[in-house]
């Protein structure tokens, strides 16, 4: 006897009652509906119900909500539904940087560590705006130039707040803020060795990311071009070759301006993006922020899918026989 269960042919001896196919399938009929031949079986009368040769059974149950193939994005061993990281810098007050980051859909939001206000300890901090209760809050080392300005930073910020998920970046100059890649390895290797989880802000350099990966980082942070640039992927190449030559997730960082470049590093294969001043300097934050993640989700959706090949010729969409 054929039948196709849930899509899949499969053959059995001699006929029998859906009660006697679900034992032989190990399925425990107390958790399950049937459907046969688009008719669904009454949970009393499958015992009495028989499967015949040529029938079509589904047989689902309830699952987690939604599905069980979610794209969702993991680091350092915690999941996200967003792959769309943002900065917490640059814009006018708190209440646009809350709205913004609402808009944006983002779950990781990095933070500078800076010193407190001691003339005025009572005035307003971003905690009080962006709750790290409902945010991952991403320490990072905004600001250091050396290794041990990096490494002293991000000790200081876990014992404020707890964090062993940070982000290391150590600039080489006020001109560029391209990194420092020999002191950013110095911090790096320190900083893996003191326990944290290390996202790292580096140089489009494919030979440094697989060293950053080798030393123990959790993800790769290639800049896209300079920190608040806005001149978009410059290197999309080398870009596209890192994610290639690492099995940590890869992150472009840096130079994003507007949606398209977001879009573009997504369809690279990135496993996300981190911005601030692409959100923070448009003139309307919290309508880029709403842009930037429908532009995250786009790109992603066009990776997954599969770009059409390139061709140097024209290839006509509608068939060429049958003219008049």
């Amino acid at each position: 006897m054929k039948l196709v269960i849930n899509g899949e042919e499969r053959n059995f001896s001699a006929s029998m009652t859906v009660e006697a196919l679900l034992g032989e399938l190990g399925v425990d009929s107390r958790k399950v509906a049937v459907e046969r031949n688009l008719e669904i079986v009454p949970k009393s009368a499958y015992a009495q119900v028989a499967v015949n040769d040529g029938d079509k059974l589904e047989i689902v149950a309830f699952i987690g909500g939604g599905s069980d193939k979610a794209d969702t994005f993991t680091v350092a061993g915690k999941t996200f539904t967003s792959r769309l990281l943002v900065g917490t810098g640059k814009y006018k007050d708190f209440e646009e940087t809350a709205v913004a980051i609402e808009a944006s859909g983002a779950e990781i939001v990095t933070v500078a560590v800076r010193r407190v206000n001691l003339s005025d300890p009572s005035k307003p901090m971003l905690v009080d705006y962006v709750s790290p209760r409902k945010y991952t809050f991403l320490p990072n080392t905004a600001g250091c130039y050396t290794a041990d300005e990096s490494v002293r930073t991000l000790r200081l910020a876990r014992e404020a707040g707890g964090w062993n998920l940070v982000k290391l970046e150590v600039l080489g100059d006020q001109t560029t803020l391209y990194p420092n890649m020999p002191e950013t390895l110095k911090a790096a290797e320190a900083l893996v060795k003191d326990g944290f989880e290390v996202m790292v802000y580096c140089s489009d350099d494919p030979i440094q990311a697989k060293m950053l990966e080798d030393m123990g980082c959790v993800a790769i942070m290639p800049l896209g071009s300079l920190i608040g640039s806005g001149l978009g992927i410059l290197n999309p190449t080398t870009i596209r070759i890192i994610k290639e030559s690492v099995k940590v997730p890869v992150l472009v960082d840096a130079g994003v301006g507007t949606a398209s470049d977001a879009a573009l590093a997504m369809e690279l294969g990135c496993d996300g993006v981190l911005m601030n001043t692409a959100i923070a300097h448009a003139r309307d934050p919290v309508r880029m922020a709403r842009a930037m993640k429908l532009a995250i989700e786009a790109g992603r959706l066009s990776y997954l899918a599969g770009r059409m090949p390139k061709k140097s010729y024209a290839d006509p969409s509608s068939p060429t026989s049958g003219l008049i």
